[in-house]
């Protein structure tokens, strides 16, 4: 193949496949299955190691991660990021405007731009290359957060055009979109850990996690909305935007220049509604005026800039009335309340309903039946009720109490200390964990199974097809059943069980999270089958052993240990193993740099400067050693880095085994 051949399809499958991570974190509409993603995502790899001149800086195989961050360095500002000032109401808005015309008289213009409701991003390009990217912080200093930043596929890398200055600074939004806030907290919430009130937390909160690659899974975007350069390269705030957008950043579209204030308040009043049809949150309109020359006219205050305001709009809110609390049940037992509502237009949608997330907060509300209740749209997503208008309350109403016992099957429900979620633990019995457990194993990052799906695991179980996970491998002997059922063609029947079938290559990891014990999600369940090796080994592992294991805590191994005491849970996998299903990792072959490890065991725990535990478990196993998945008393080395666990320090020194360093490691196989 030609170098030109290759150079277009390189930039054709960047293309496709930054499109399918905007289908899928964006629209949460995905038109391409995880297989075939990963299938064009290395040959994309493969392609860039073999042609790295045509490598594209925002590929998406530049954007997974890898490092861990030990602290997150301060960095001070060169230019302050200041804060706006802000208002609410229009005649503010008239008097700001009045004082720019006293100032600088009548002839400006203003740019319009839309508040988005996230980080603000200090980003730092030198010879065309992003070196720096930092928090506001404190508005003089912030964290260094590169790596992270790095991985998010609308910053370039390297921006492709000699127009640029050679060193230049850019302001900008991080921020997360809505479906992919609502599928990640949904995901959260099921593996029973606390939901995000919103995308602006849930974007801050990831932005500054230690392993960019963690970051790297939790998709998150920004827009760019300020240049800063040592030269006075444009002569106004929107050229500057024009040009910034022409070098490949990417700068929101509805961005508006305009000639007067009441053009201002057009656009504000346009925005207050349409804010509701945006993939993400705006919580306002900033407005600047457009000369740079009359900005420096105008100054600075010691907080803001005099040259810009922004209007903030009042969060959606609206009265109704509480008709009753009802209870959801989870696939993990988990159990939610739900207020149900008398409909009421909210943010341009008809609301019905509205979360309550746990006991504690009916308690914090003091929830009555029957109560009038202010409701508003959590980060402009999820209804919830805020409080309760106690002047309407009705005479001897009563008061809602968490109920006891579980809405489906009966069982009492168990709470356990320290955690906010009640909890129904008959998950062989209660109807919608049996649903909820079959539909998470046949799920798109679990068994990947083509041919079925949530509504069709429904009709299965109503129909008695299947009460198990393991039921699904013995549906080829139902075919007459399936075969009764509406919709249920002999092609559609086949396309099934052919995608059963092939879900028997799905690897150890995707069959551990398929299986879903709570807590243990993806990334959990590929650092427990690499520690335990096999499905035997974790069945038998202790909550010691358990934590021994990278990034696995008392919570998660204390549930992995509850669930391998149910029989009824090994008598699944047992029938599991019978259909042939992965239960243990394939080991790699390890061509040995050298044989001094040889009989050695080690235990890799902490965080290092220089090297990522993978690396330093790849270093041990390439020179002859083992890895162990906890500490006991065969271990011959403990290789410790910073904010290593206390209980892992202690078992060590009690046991006397060696404590080691990385580097004391290396100087071992040197």
């Amino acid at each position: 193949m030609s170098l030109f051949r290759i150079k277009e399809e390189m930039d054709a499958l960047v293309a496709e496949l930054n499109q399918h991570n905007y289908n899928y974190y964006v629209l949460a509409m995905p038109t391409i299955g995880d297989f075939e993603f990963d299938k064009k995502l290395k040959h994309l790899t493969e392609l860039e190691l073999a042609n790295p001149n045509f490598a594209d800086p925002n590929s998406p195989t530049q954007r997974v991660g890898g490092d861990i961050t030990k602290n997150f360095i301060t960095v001070q500002h060169k230019y302050p990021m200041l804060s706006l000032g802000n208002t609410y109401n229009e005649e503010d808005l008239r008097d700001f405007d009045e004082r720019i015309r006293k100032a600088i008289g009548d002839n400006f213009e203003y740019v319009c731009e839309l508040k988005f409701d996230g980080l603000s991003m200090s980003l730092t390009y030198e010879n065309g290359k992003l070196v720096r990217a930092v928090t506001r912080g404190d508005g003089t200093k912030g964290d260094d957060v590169t790596n992270n930043v790095k991985t998010i596929h609308t910053i370039p890398h390297q921006i492709k055009t000699d127009q640029a200055p050679e060193h230049f600074e850019i302001r900008g939004e991080i921020f997360m979109h809505k479906a992919a806030f609502l599928r990640l907290n949904a995901a959260r919430e099921e593996l029973g850990e606390i939901p995000y009130a919103n995308p602006r937390n849930f974007a801050s909160g990831t932005i500054k996690m230690q392993d960019s690659r963690e970051v790297a899974k939790r998709p998150l975007d920004g827009f760019i909305y300020f240049l800063y350069t040592d030269k006075n390269e444009f002569k106004n705030h929107w050229d500057s935007l024009e040009a910034v957008k022409n070098w490949g950043f990417h700068v929101c579209e509805h961005n508006r220049l305009v000639s007067n204030i009441d053009e201002v308040l057009a656009f504000i009043h346009h925005w207050e509604n349409e804010r509701f049809k945006l993939s993400y949150d705006i919580d306002g309109i900033v407005i600047k005026v457009n000369s740079y020359a009359q900005q420096q006219e105008l100054g600075f205050t010691a907080k803001s800039p005099r040259w810009a305001i922004s209007y903030k709009y009042k969060a959606a809110e609206v009265e109704t009335i509480l008709d009753k609390v009802t209870y959801q049940v989870g696939r993990t037992g988990a159990v939610t309340p739900v207020a149900n509502l008398k409909p009421v237009l909210l943010a341009g949608t008809t609301v019905k309903r509205a979360t309550l997330h746990n006991a504690n907060e009916i308690e914090r509300l003091d929830l009555h039946e029957g109560d009038a209740v202010f409701v508003e749209k959590g980060g402009e997503i999820i209804p919830k009720i805020i409080r309760v208008n106690l002047e309407k309350r009705l005479p001897g109403a009563k008061k809602v109490h968490y109920l006891h016992n579980c809405p489906e099957c009966g069982t009492e429900l168990i709470r356990k200390e320290g955690e906010a979620v009640h909890y129904c633990t008959n998950d062989e019995g209660c109807p919608p964990q049996i649903v909820g457990k079959i539909q998470h194993f046949i799920s798109r990052k679990a068994m990947n199974i083509d041919g079925l799906g949530d509504e069709t695991i429904e009709t299965f179980y109503k129909h008695g097809l299947v009460n198990h996970i393991s039921d699904l491998y013995t549906l080829y002997q139902k075919a007459d059943q399936l075969k009764d059922l509406d919709r249920f063609g002999e092609r559609s029947i086949e396309n099934m069980l052919m995608g059963i079938e092939k879900s028997k290559e799905m690897p150890f990891e995707k069959v551990l999270f398929g299986l879903g014990i709570r807590y243990v999600g993806e990334t959990v369940a590929k650092k427990l089958a690499a520690g335990v090796k096999n499905i035997d080994n974790l069945s038998t592992a202790t909550v010691e052993e358990l934590i021994a294991i990278d990034e696995i805590g008392q919570r998660i191994a204390e549930s992995i240990v509850e669930y391998f005491a149910k029989k009824e849970h090994l008598a699944q996998i047992e029938l599991l193993k019978l259909a042939k299903l992965h239960f243990e990792i394939e080991e790699k072959l390890i061509e040995l740099a050298s044989d001094k490890l040889i009989g050695k065991t080690f235990v890799i725990s902490g965080v290092f400067e220089n090297y990522n535990r993978d690396e330093l478990k790849d270093i041990i196993e390439a020179n002859g050693g083992k890895i162990l998945s906890g500490i006991s008393g065969k271990l011959n080395y403990l290789v410790a880095g910073d904010n290593m666990g206390p209980s892992k320090l202690e078992k060590a020194t009690k046991l006397k085994v060696p404590i080691i360093t990385d580097e004391m490691l290396l100087e071992m196989i040197k």
